[in-house]
């Protein structure tokens, strides 16, 4: 299950389906080294966005 307090690039390295989801949702860095060490939650305040919201589609994704 992922949560808010996961780092980015740990979401990314365990469920590589993420990817898209977080794609999708703006956030474009994912591949930048600085924002892999961000949380969701703080990438999410960066981008504006509603981390429960992002949260609840990547824990949807993975279970697809």
């Amino acid at each position: 299950m992922i949560t808010k307090e996961m780092l980015i690039g740990d979401v990314i390295r365990t469920y590589p389906e993420a990817g898209d989801v977080l794609l999708r949702f703006g956030m474009h860095c994912i591949g930048c080294m600085a924002a892999r060490g961000e949380s969701i939650a703080d990438a999410c305040a960066v981008h504006g966005l509603d981390v429960d919201e992002l949260v609840e589609a990547l824990n949807a994704a993975i279970e697809a």
